[in-house]
């Protein structure tokens, strides 16, 4: 198995190979999670924290499991109310971690670069939960996994990412390993919510919906993340929705077979219709949720097995 990173930073350091090595362990850990008994020894022996110093309940509760069914000791940080709040800095904090010797450590940061800086100053392996517009790894992961599990393959998809593009740290990393595993990807919104030099990202930009999304085989939605917005970035929701909100209506310029994501969550009458969100036929947004835990799981079997190593060829002080 081809996976030699030492931490979870972005898609940006990953080879096809290990994108593909780490959804096929992940395959394993969906069949694990299906199981009665959900329990592996993988992380046994292991300390897990996650820091996220952004509310967040999906993506946490998502690492919490996927640490405790592989065995590993999990420690959620109340940041909110840490002493990031009574002006301690972040190398000050990466040194106290330091001192209780954690092995896998889970951050979500507001700020672009934060977790590959905290990467920097610990001895232990850190995956990116999400750091500002910059990067959200594991969510791309398990959008692929789904996407793989549902067209039976992960290159050479017409693939739509819609809505809120500027602000989204989903879409950067799906775009970027998308791009990697040779499919055609789109992006469709308003001008507004595109980012500056678009055209340089190797994608296709549409501000049409019906013409951004015909005939792609996967129509990715994207949350209005209106706590990041600062602007009139768009007149209205009613008219967001109108233009640029999925319906029956417009995904019919898709594929007859097209599948309907989302990161969540969702703001239903928004980005996406209420039925077209729950129809079984045309929604994985569930199956995203349970890809999740399996595609955590797996990243950090990956990073723990590579942590064990370097730790073993280290030469031991006397």
């Amino acid at each position: 198995m081809v996976f030699r990173q030492k931490h979870l930073l972005g898609i940006e350091q990953l080879h096809p190979e290990e994108i593909t090595a780490l959804l096929d362990l992940a395959d394993q850990y969906v069949d694990l999670n299906r199981r009665d008994v959900k329990h592996s020894e993988a992380l046994r022996g292991l300390t897990q924290i996650n820091m996220f110093f952004e509310n967040s309940t999906r993506t946490q509760a998502s690492f919490e499991i996927a640490g405790k069914r592989l065995g590993a000791d999990v420690m959620n940080m109340a940041m909110q109310a840490s002493s990031i709040k009574k002006g301690e800095t972040l190398i000050d904090t990466a040194m106290t971690l330091n001192a209780m010797h954690p092995d896998l450590l889970v951050v979500r940061h507001p700020h672009s670069g934060a977790v590959d800086l905290l990467a920097q100053k610990v001895n232990c392996a850190v995956l990116n939960a999400g750091d500002g517009k910059h990067e959200h790894p594991t969510q791309a992961l398990l959008d692929a996994l789904t996407i793989r599990r549902s067209k039976g393959r992960l290159h050479r998809l017409n693939i739509a990412i819609c809505g809120d593009v500027t602000h989204s740290r989903v879409a950067r990393s799906n775009m970027i390993l998308l791009g990697k595993m040779e499919n055609r990807v789109r992006l469709v919104g308003p001008p507004t919510l595109m980012p500056s030099q678009v055209d340089q990202l190797g994608v296709e930009v549409y501000d049409d919906m019906a013409e951004g999304i015909k005939d792609a085989d996967v129509v990715m939605m994207l949350r209005l993340q209106k706590e990041r917005m600062d602007g009139g970035f768009i007149p209205s929701e009613r008219e967001y929705y109108h233009r640029y909100g999925l319906d029956a209506e417009k995904l019919a310029h898709a594929k007859d077979d097209a599948i309907v994501m989302h990161p969540g969550p969702m703001n239903r009458g928004v980005e996406i219709d209420g039925e077209l969100a729950d129809d079984i036929n045309r929604s994985v947004i569930q199956d995203q949720v349970e890809m999740g835990v399996a595609v955590r799981m797996a990243a950090m079997d990956l990073l723990a097995r590579n942590l064990r190593e370097a730790r073993q060829n280290q030469p031991v002080e006397v």
